[in-house]
């Protein structure tokens, strides 16, 4: 994922106390807003929901409903090229909010809206909420005992980086727990199309735990240094925070041939375990922990048979 935040952009207009806000809206739903972040949406006038380097698990109308204000959808154009007019230039009149799916500072593009706004003198406060990086420890593994976090892209034909492999090989020498944060691919250009410009973009795409597991077992086998092995613990992780959550453990090699289901998935490269989190894994090795909405179905239908 990358790692995974989405935004609001709320303006607000207060007289007096011009503001852009930039709200973390945690991993669920619309209902893991925090109430603080919620007061502040609520005396906003324009709300824009920044969606492309995360996802939020309900629509929009849900958040309309509980926010009481119209949700705007904002794509990487808007965000990263017509943020000085979209954004700043209303917050130097207005009170605005920026809100993001998980924690405001999961992307570097929100710092740089921070820094630009500080620039031109406009207020800045920042509302945080949970993200993945501190909710990987659903899984049993202690986020002490996590190193530096990765994040993995879609490969092409032409390119194929693979310099985080350093990263992994350096966290487990330590015996620290590696986060791979996995690609999304949201109103993305294709080369061809970049270079025409033209304005037509590729259905979205999101990595699965699978396709990452995939992609380091190749890098492994290119490489050989040995930072991991097929045989290597890991916990793939799906829909953090919803109703749907996904978390299973296994093998490199095992997950690889999983199915996740629909996005948004990490994956986790374990390192030395205490043993507290091997017996909490041990559980988590067949079918995993499943969301609530997933087992509850598969209850029902247990009991039909």
């Amino acid at each position: 994922v990358r790692l995974t935040t989405c935004f609001f952009l709320v303006v607000v207009t207060h007289q007096g106390n011009r503001m852009l806000y930039i709200i973390g809206l945690g991993l669920g739903d619309e209902n893991d807003i925090t109430l603080k972040g919620l007061k502040a949406v609520k005396s906003c006038d324009i709300v824009l929901l920044e969606h492309y380097t995360s996802l939020l698990g309900v629509d929009t109308d849900k958040m309309e409903a509980l926010y009481e204000r119209p949700v705007t959808l904002a794509d990487r154009d808007v965000v990263e090229q017509e943020a000085h007019s979209v954004i700043l230039e209303p917050a130097k009149t207005k009170n605005v909010a920026f809100l993001v799916v998980g924690d405001p500072f999961g992307a570097t593009t929100h710092t740089d809206l921070v820094v630009r706004a500080r620039e031109l003198g406009i207020k800045v406060e920042v509302i945080h909420n949970a993200s993945i990086m501190n909710a990987a420890g659903c899984c049993g593994l202690q986020l002490y005992r996590f190193g530096q976090t990765i994040s993995q892209v879609f490969w092409t034909d032409t390119w194929q980086p693979d310099s985080y492999y350093d990263k992994i090989k350096e966290n487990r020498k330590i015996g620290l727990h590696t986060l791979c944060l996995l690609d999304i691919k949201v109103k993305e250009q294709s080369e061809e199309n970049l270079l025409r410009g033209r304005k037509i973009y590729e259905p979205p795409r999101f990595m699965t735990v699978s396709q990452a597991c995939q992609q380091l077992l190749t890098i492994e086998e290119r490489r050989g240094e040995g930072a991991y092995s097929p045989d290597t613990m890991c916990v793939g992780i799906a829909r953090v925070g919803q109703p749907t959550q996904l978390i299973l453990s296994g093998s490199l090699k095992t997950l690889a041939e999983k199915d996740f289901g629909p996005p948004l998935h990490s994956l986790i490269l374990c390192g030395e375990m205490h043993y507290l989190e091997e017996e909490l894994l041990k559980g988590l090795s067949e079918d995993g922990e499943k969301g609530k909405e997933e087992q509850e179905e598969k209850e029902k239908e247990e009991a039909k048979e």
